[in-house]
C-alpha cells in the first residue's frame, strides 16, 4: 500500500530542510494529485489545523505515542539521514528542535499533545491508540487485527 508523509507536502524542499511552508491549498492539491484518489493509502504525520479535508477521506486513524526522549532521539537521527551526515547545527534545526521539545508540554504555544488529543476526539474517525514501547510485531498485530467501527472499508 502506498505511503506518504505529511511533511513532504507541508514543506517546500529546501537545503537545509523545513525552511519554507507550502501554501495550504497547494499542500492539499498535491496530496490529492499524488495519492488521495488511490483506492488505499497510508499517511503518516500530523494534519492538525490544515489537512482536515484529506483526513475526512481516511477510514481510520492510528495514533502512536512515543516517549519524549526517544521521539527527540529519532528526530535527531532522521536529520542525520536527511542531511546525508552533514551537520545540522544551523538556525533552522535549532528552531525545529525547540519546537519539537515543546510538543509534550500542554502549555507550549504551538502544536502539542493536548491539541492532538482534542483533535482526535473531535475528528469523527475511529482512532487506534498505540504505544511505541510495544514491539514492531505487537504494533503490526494491533493494526492488522483492528476492525474500526464506522470505517468504510
Amino acid at each position: 500500500m502506498p505511503h506518504a508523509d505529511a511533511d513532504d507536502y507541508f514543506w517546500i524542499p529546501t537545503t537545509p530542510p523545513f525552511l519554507r511552508k507550502r501554501d495550504e491549498a497547494q499542500r492539499v492539491a498535491l496530496m490529492r494529485e499524488m495519492f488521495v484518489s488511490r483506492p488505499a493509502w497510508v499517511l503518516s504525520g500530523s494534519m492538525l489545523g490544515w489537512g482536515e479535508s484529506v483526513v475526512a477521506e481516511c477510514d481510520a486513524i492510528v495514533f502512536v505515542t512515543l516517549d519524549p526522549a526517544e521521539r527527540l532521539r529519532r528526530l535527531e537521527e532522521r536529520e542525520i539521514v536527511r542531511r546525508a551526515g552533514r551537520p545540522h547545527d544551523d538556525d533552522a534545526w535549532r528552531v525545529f528542535k525547540t519546537w519539537a521539545e515543546g510538543y509534550d508540554d500542554p502549555t507550549f504555544d504551538g502544536r502539542n499533545r493536548v491539541e492532538h488529543d482534542r483533535w482526535l476526539a473531535a475528528i469523527g474517525k475511529p482512532v487506534l491508540h498505540l504505544d511505541s514501547r510495544s514491539t514492531v510485531e505487537e504494533l503490526t498485530d494491533a493494526v492488522c487485527g483492528w476492525e474500526p467501527a464506522g470505517a468504510t472499508s
